[in-house]
């Protein structure tokens, strides 16, 4: 294995780890903050035409207040089962139906509520720091593998060493700032 592969191994590693600050900040974008913001509704699945989809694809979804969320189903016959769904979804919502569109009122944030939701947050950047980790795991014992096949040098291995723990640094950087920036949103630090 030349350079070229090393090269290659933190190409993987950086991908492996970016992909983890994305599930990071997908799950993060699904914990309310008090605003009203449609990625709330990422996890509701409505029953349409035998199977449950995603909100997304049976109703167009809008913000035009604050704490507010409006669903427009794209067929009025699923307006009773979009209702349902986000009510199913276990989120504190309760959606008013006027026939045409579905009203969905964001309350206000009890402190209770921030700081459950704020240990959700902790939570999923542990788990994202956590998936990092493993990431730093596999290239290190592929780094070891490939020493001991007598692929790479002893020096091409510690340099690789530290090049995967400067790349992880970065990541971890980067989920504790995200974590920041939501407990912040969340507890008006």
């Amino acid at each position: 294995m030349d350079v070229n592969d090393l090269k290659g191994l933190f190409l993987e590693v950086k991908k492996r780890m970016d992909g983890h600050i994305d599930h990071v900040r997908r799950e993060l974008g699904g914990v309310r903050t008090g605003r009203a913001s449609v990625n709330i509704l990422d996890t509701v699945h409505v029953e349409a035409y035998g199977s449950a989809m995603p909100l997304n694809q049976v109703a167009s979804l809008s913000v035009p207040e604050p704490a507010l969320i409006i669903a427009t189903p794209f067929d009025p016959s699923l307006m009773g089962a979009v209702e349902k769904g986000i009510r199913s979804a276990n989120l504190g919502l309760n959606p008013t139906n006027d026939g045409k569109v579905i009203r969905i009122p964001i309350p206000a944030l009890t402190e209770e509520r921030r700081k459950e939701l704020s240990k959700l947050v902790h939570k999923y950047a542990e788990e994202g720091r956590n998936g990092i980790r493993q990431v730093r795991r596999d290239a290190n014992d592929r780094l070891k593998k490939l020493l001991k096949d007598s692929k790479i040098s002893q020096d091409d291995e510690r340099r690789g060493l530290e090049e995967v723990q400067k790349i992880t640094d970065q990541h971890i950087t980067l989920i504790d700032d995200i974590q920041k920036k939501k407990d912040s949103e969340l507890l008006g630090k």
